[in-house]
Parts: structure tokens; sequence; C-alpha cells
């Protein structure tokens, strides 16, 4: 187990008869920016407190680089925690702030300058040193509270929806900051249910959906487990558009229309160019208007709702 850096095995976590994590197995190689994706309520919250030590799994067990968890101080000198929602303490300044937390890992005097120095200026706050906390954007509180958890420079990352409220700049930044902290050797767990905001930074990925692990892998492992699809979209009598698309040659599954786009159709489709192409022709022959006609992308969003949906989750993202 050595080679990992983080795995679980059979790790529960019960609620009295709710079961929010359903022995979960986990398997992330050091230097990994893995994506731990699923829609709110999948247990990716309540799965990050547990690899912290904060939240006692009723069964399982939690290795970081091959060691066994067993008490929340040997996990709290190997992980850096952001939660999803976090707090800042008023009246203190911004070094002030980082100070505290390396006294309370106890760093030792001498090193704790350089040490709020150097976090101050990985996470580009350098100049909002003698800035109250308080004053500070929430993109740069942010950072601040990721600079918190890399106080006691430790091997493993855990970022519960560091993105959430971010506006698109300060994603981009995150994200370029993220990729930095690989670059120092850290393995990083980054937990969301935005999913394109993983795509492009992630190397591998975990799906959650109702405490379970559906897959996990690398993107390309993941696309081998998906079905090519068309997206169709008609302007009128979708009911009947439906009924003959699921009638042709090469059609698997005719999805529901999302509220979002009630005429789009998404279709699982296995046929060739020319079945395709027959398709097309079948709606224009029924009179039946096409605004748009496509293969769809092998986006991680459909990759997640396909995996949902095959396992009879009808979660929406």
């Amino acid at each position: 187990m050595s080679e990992l850096a983080l795995q679980t095995v059979d790790l529960l976590r019960r609620y009295g008869k709710y079961t929010a994590v359903n022995k979960l197995n986990l398997n992330i190689t050091p230097g990994s920016i893995f994506g731990f994706l699923g829609p709110n309520g999948a247990g990716k919250t309540t799965t990050l407190r547990m690899l912290a030590g904060l939240l006692e799994p009723s069964s399982g067990q939690v290795f970081l680089h091959g060691q066994l968890i067993q008490k929340t101080s040997t996990a709290a000198a190997i992980v850096g925690y952001m939660p999803d929602f976090f707090g800042v303490y008023d009246d203190l300044r911004v070094w002030e702030y980082l100070d505290f937390y390396a006294r309370c890992h106890g760093i030792e005097p001498a090193k704790r300058k350089s040490t709020v120095d150097g976090l101050l200026d990985l996470v580009d706050l350098g100049e909002k040193r003698n800035a109250f906390v308080q004053h500070l954007s929430r993109g740069m509180q942010q950072r601040l509270c990721l600079a918190h958890a890399l106080v006691h420079d430790p091997k493993i990352l855990l970022l519960d929806e560091p993105a959430s409220g971010l506006d698109p700049q300060a994603r981009v930044e995150l994200r370029e900051l993220l990729r930095t902290l690989r670059d120092m050797g850290k393995t990083i767990i980054l937990s969301s249910h935005i999913l394109n905001e993983l795509e492009d930074i992630c190397t591998d990925f975990g799906i959650m959906a109702r405490g379970q692990l559906l897959a996990q892998g690398s993107l390309e492992t993941l696309r081998q487990r998906s079905r090519p699809a068309l997206q169709i979209k008609v302007l009128d009598d979708l009911d009947r558009a439906m009924r003959l698309i699921a009638a042709q040659a090469g059609v698997l599954r005719v999805l529901e229309p999302a509220e979002a786009t009630p005429k789009l159709i998404e279709v699982e489709f296995d046929g060739d160019e020319q079945q395709a192409s027959q398709l097309l022709l079948n709606l224009a022959r029924a009179e039946l208007p096409v605004a748009d006609f496509h293969r769809e992308d092998d986006s991680l969003e459909r990759l997640f709702l396909q995996l949902v949906n095959d396992h009879g989750m009808e979660e929406r993202v």
C-alpha cells in the first residue's frame, strides 16, 4: 500500500439508519489531482471529513502513504483540509492569521516568519499581508484559507468545493495555483459538483452518487465505459420525434430532454455514419423540423450522467 498516497478500504459512515458513505474503496497515487465529483448529497464532504480525521468512520480503514490512520493527530500531520464553508477571524491581519495557525502546528518562532512569507508569496497575497482578513475579497479569503491548509507542509490536500462562490477570474487563478502545488509534489483531492471545473485540471476522477463510488480512474479510462451519443434539437412535436428516433437502427436509448433544454433530445447511439444519416433523413421525411443534429463529445458531465442512469440513480448535477 506504500505506493499509494491515499487508500480507503470499505469505508463506511452511517447516521442512524441512513448510509452517507457506503463501503468506499479509493486508490489515489502520489502527485495526482483527484477530482471527487457528484451531486449535492452524494457523500463527498462526509468522505473528506473522514479522510481528514475529523469524522470517525462507522467501519473501514484509511491509509495515508501506507500508514493506517487510527488517530486524528496522525491524519492532521499528513493532511491539509480546506472545508467548503470556512471562517476567518475578524480583526486579524493576514500575516497574523497564518502566524496563529503556524503556532497551532508547533512551528518554531525562527521558522514561522519564513513560513508565513513563503505561503503569502505562493498564494499571491504578499501585498495584502497587513490587510485585515475581513476586508479581503471572497477569492482572496479562499486563497488565504488554502495557505492555512498548507502551513504545516502536508503531503495531501483535501479541498471541499474550493471554487464555490468565486468569479471566473478567481477560478482561473485557483486552477493555476493547484497546478503549482502539484508540481511541488502535493497530492490533491478536490471535490465539486461543478463538473467542468474539474475536467481540465484533474488527472484522475472518482464519481459518487448516494454514497456509492460508481467509477474511478483517468478521463480516458472513464470514456472507455461510455456509449456514443447524438444530440438532436427538434422544434415541434417532441413526442412523435422521440418515438421515431427510438425505432431507428443504431439507437440504444432515447433520454428525456432536461427542463433547461426542453427541445434537445440526447440519444445513446452505437450506429455508423450511414445509420446516423438515415436517422436525420427519416426525421426530415416525417416533416419534423430539426434545428441541430450532432454527435456529442465525451464530456465529463455526459459520462457522469450515463453512470448514474446506469445505476438507477436519477440525479441532477
